[in-house]
């Protein structure tokens, strides 16, 4: 099975997003370097995760972590308050053929029929149903409050972290409103980027 990642944009002080979901200068980076990320998509044609026409840019600092990091996705779980506020994406995601988003409610009545998209009720079953899409491929799980109980009932094999120079002050946590301590190991990826410092953990188990 694939290595399950927990990940996302973080603030310094530990923020995904503010109170509404909005992630303020966290993704500037995304957009303000010279080196467009390129997934496979066809010949010169680059990776649009946003959906208005700009691909992504980033520095060549972080250019090969971004791209190899993306390339070796094959699921993103996702929590459903995520998956409203963007819609899912419109049935695109932004790495990986196949998204699981934990819910007690369905998919919507005919959402994107086409998109690899499956609802799951409990963080158990999203990540066997993530596996068994993913295969040898990374299972990328978002942070935030489904992350959390991911992270909480021991499936994460690893934390990831793009942590941004600005402090939020409030909003929504990476890890939820996970209560008790998780011991991860020294960090096995360090690379400082423009604005931005990737990181990541294995979960000490």
């Amino acid at each position: 099975m694939g290595t399950v990642i927990l990940q996302s944009v973080v603030s310094v002080d530990g923020f995904i997003a503010d109170e509404k979901g909005d992630v303020g200068p966290l993704h500037e980076w995304y957009f303000s370097g010279d080196v467009p990320i390129v997934l496979g998509k066809g010949e010169g044609e680059e990776f649009d995760h946003s959906g208005s026409g700009s691909a992504f840019k980033v520095s060549r600092a972080s250019a090969d972590y971004v791209r190899s990091t993306w390339e070796s996705v094959g699921t993103i779980v996702m929590g459903r308050n995520l998956f409203d506020q963007v819609n899912g994406w419109e049935g695109r995601p932004p790495a990986g053929d196949h998204v699981v988003v934990v819910s007690h409610r369905p998919k919507p009545e005919g959402w994107h029929p086409e998109a690899s998209y499956h609802f799951v009720d409990g963080v158990t079953a999203a990540i066997e149903k993530a596996q068994q899409l993913a295969g040898d491929r990374i299972v990328a799980v978002n942070a935030g409050d489904a992350g959390a109980q991911i992270l909480a009932a021991g499936l994460v094999d690893e934390v990831a972290m793009d942590v941004v120079p600005v402090v939020f002050g409030s909003g929504l946590r990476f890890f939820g409103t996970i209560a008790e301590q998780h011991l991860l190991e020294d960090p096995h990826v360090v690379i400082q980027g423009d604005r931005v410092l990737h990181l990541r953990f294995k979960v000490r188990r």
